[in-house]
């Protein structure tokens, strides 16, 4: 014999969420599962960093100014702030919808669409919003069950819903969107000016040292300032008309993702409603605008009920056997409903056994116990959510 004891187990929000995504320092840091190119930005921006300290800068210090790697040192730590900033962080995930909400949302969408009659196409799931007087539609989900946000997009990779959906960058491995976009962009700026100052700096030491041993046999002294030279050349064009790119975008206040698709300069010649039609309100806006606060409450704490058995007594069960043993019947039962293979003698007793049970007197039955699940008490966020987005 054994019994069943239920015991409550606490267990971190971050260890249940749907998507993608990898957790690490107890759910404090949120990445993609896709990290391979985050580590190689790493790489190139440590050794190429690395490399200028233990070769020009002990030479410019001396010869021009000391202040030339401190403001180096500076710059650097700086981009790499940005760059675990932008990593690390939520980017805006949304959560899915519960159950009970998915629930009410599809019996609203079958009560707005009404009957669909066989072979025919269902209507889409869009929701119609006025933002300062422009008509937005708000698509479902139907991964996480829910009626995006207005310049909410489904990460693909992630498998997440993020607000503000920038796009998804392999090179920090995280999503770009409304919680970490400015570090982002204060990323590639940083970054652009600190590959300008080692490229320019490469080339100084060069021209220094040309001057007292000659060109050749500078190269042949310092190796590392030619692959220095060759790197910061191949990703001075890219990092560099990568923030030119999010410059344009934040002067309109626009996403990567809005611009791809055509959202505000489409057919329809839709303008954008999120646009204060000025340049230094929108960068004011997308870069001094308040910081929101996650909604996924990762570190939150949820219990589970965790089934064990334990060994009981056998002694007691059976000295409880022997005090009370059960009463021996030797008349056979007789099946609730006769069919063909009941014996003919068994049926007698059928009747029998039918007028008894109308002659006893009605047992009251006890109040069965109410399912949790029927009455949700996400019903009123779900209200809630009803009439925000109306």
């Amino acid at each position: 014999m054994s019994a069943i004891m239920i015991t409550r187990k606490a267990t971190r929000k971050w260890e249940k969420l749907p998507g993608k995504n990898t957790f690490c320092c107890d759910g404090r840091v949120m990445m993609a599962r896709q990290k391979g190119v985050f580590y190689l930005t790493l790489f190139l921006i440590i050794g190429t960093c690395s490399l200028f300290f233990a070769f020009e800068c002990p030479y410019l210090a001396v010869h021009l100014s000391p202040a030339i790697p401190v403001f180096a040192v500076l710059l650097f730590l700086f981009v790499m702030a940005m760059l675990l900033r932008t990593s690390f962080s939520d980017p805006g995930v949304l959560p899915r919808a519960l159950p009970e909400e998915a629930n009410f949302i599809e019996m609203e969408i079958e009560a707005a669409n009404g009957n669909v009659l066989a072979g025919q196409r269902p209507p889409p799931r869009i929701k119609n919003v006025q933002i300062n007087n422009q008509i937005v539609k708000l698509k479902y989900c139907y991964t996480c069950k829910i009626f995006r946000p207005p310049r909410a997009s489904h990460c693909s990779i992630c498998d997440n819903c993020v607000d503000r959906f920038d796009h998804h960058c392999p090179w920090v491995g995280n999503c770009v969107g409304k919680r970490n976009y400015r570090y982002f962009y204060l990323f590639t700026l940083s970054l652009s000016l600190l590959t300008i100052y080692i490229f320019v700096f490469n080339i100084v030491h060069v021209v220094l040292r040309s001057v007292d041993s000659g060109f050749v046999s500078t190269l042949k002294e310092t190796p590392g300032t030619v692959l220095e030279v060759l790197v910061c050349f191949f990703t001075l064009w890219s990092v560099v008309g990568l923030t030119g790119f999010h410059t344009y975008l934040i002067s309109l206040n626009q996403t990567t993702n809005e611009d791809i698709k055509g959202s505000w300069s489409g057919k329809n010649r839709i303008q954008n409603p999120y646009s204060h039609k000025n340049f230094i309100k929108n960068c004011c806006e997308v870069l001094c605008g308040p910081t929101y606060p996650s909604v996924l409450d990762r570190r939150g704490v949820m219990l589970e009920d965790a089934c064990s058995s334990t060994p009981s007594d056998v002694s007691v069960a059976s000295t409880t056997k022997s005090s009370n043993p059960a009463p021996q019947t030797t008349e056979p039962t007789a099946p609730l409903i006769p069919n063909e293979h009941t014996p003919d003698e068994a049926k007698p007793g059928i009747a029998a056994g039918t007028q008894k049970s109308s002659s006893s007197p009605k047992e009251e039955k006890p109040p069965s116990s109410r399912d949790p699940l029927s009455t949700s008490p996400n019903a009123i966020a779900s209200t809630v959510i009803k009439e925000s987005a109306h």
